[in-house]
C-alpha cells in the first residue's frame, strides 16, 4: 500500500496530542519505524493505525481520516499527475474528466486499495472488495472516510470543482463491499 496512508496521518495525530500522542498511537498499532516515503509499506502497518484512530478517538476519526485523505490527494496531484495531465481533465468536460481520471484510478488502486480488489462500475462509482483499512471490522457506519476524501479531492480538483464523494456501501456493516458515489 502507499505510503501515504499513514504518512498524512501523522501532522494530524502530532495537532491532535503532540508527539508523544502521535507515538503512543503508532506503538499502540505496532509502527515502529516510520515509512520513508519512497516505498510501498504493508498494508497492515495502514489498516492497524486507522483502526487504532477509529478506537482513540471515536469522534474525531472521520474528520482527521477524511482530512489525511485530502492530504493524500493534494499529494498525489503534485507529484504523481503531470501537469499537462491535470490541465488536460481540467479542459475536458466532466463526464470525460471522470471517465479518464477513473480508468487512472484504476491502473493505480494498488495504492490505496492493497490486496482488496478495486473495481470501477462507471466513472462516478468505485468498489473495493476486501478493503485491507477496515477488513474484519464491524461498524453501524461507513468507516471508509479515509478513501472517500481522497477520491472527492481528485474529482473536485480535476472533474468539477462541485464533485462530492461518499461511501455508499460498507464492507464494515456486512455489506462485502466498499462502494464509493461521486456526484457533480
Amino acid at each position: 500500500m502507499g505510503p501515504n496512508a499513514i504518512l498524512q496521518l501523522l501532522p494530524l495525530l502530532d495537532r491532535l496530542g503532540g508527539p508523544e500522542r502521535r507515538e503512543q498511537m503508532l506503538a499502540a498499532a505496532g509502527i515502529f519505524e516510520l515509512p520513508d516515503g519512497q516505498s510501498m509499506i504493508p498494508e497492515g502497518d495502514a489498516a492497524r493505525l486507522h483502526r487504532q484512530l477509529r478506537l482513540d478517538e471515536p469522534e474525531l476519526a472521520p474528520r482527521l481520516s477524511a482530512a489525511a485523505g485530502v492530504a493524500t490527494a493534494n499529494y498525489i496531484m503534485a507529484h504523481r499527475i503531470p501537469k499537462p495531465a491535470q490541465a488536460v481533465l481540467k479542459g475536458l468536460l466532466p463526464a470525460l474528466a471522470a471517465r479518464a481520471l477513473s480508468k487512472a484510478i484504476a491502473r493505480h488502486a494498488w495504492t490505496f486499495a492493497g490486496s482488496g480488489a478495486f473495481a470501477v462500475v462507471d466513472p462516478w462509482h468505485f468498489e473495493i472488495v476486501d478493503n485491507p483499512l477496515i477488513r474484519g471490522e464491524r461498524s453501524e457506519v461507513c468507516l471508509c472516510d479515509w478513501h472517500a476524501a481522497v477520491f472527492e479531492r481528485l474529482y473536485r480538483v480535476l472533474v468539477s470543482r462541485t464533485a462530492r464523494c461518499r461511501e455508499i456501501q460498507c464492507g464494515a456493516l456486512g455489506d462485502g463491499v466498499c462502494r464509493f458515489e461521486v456526484t457533480r
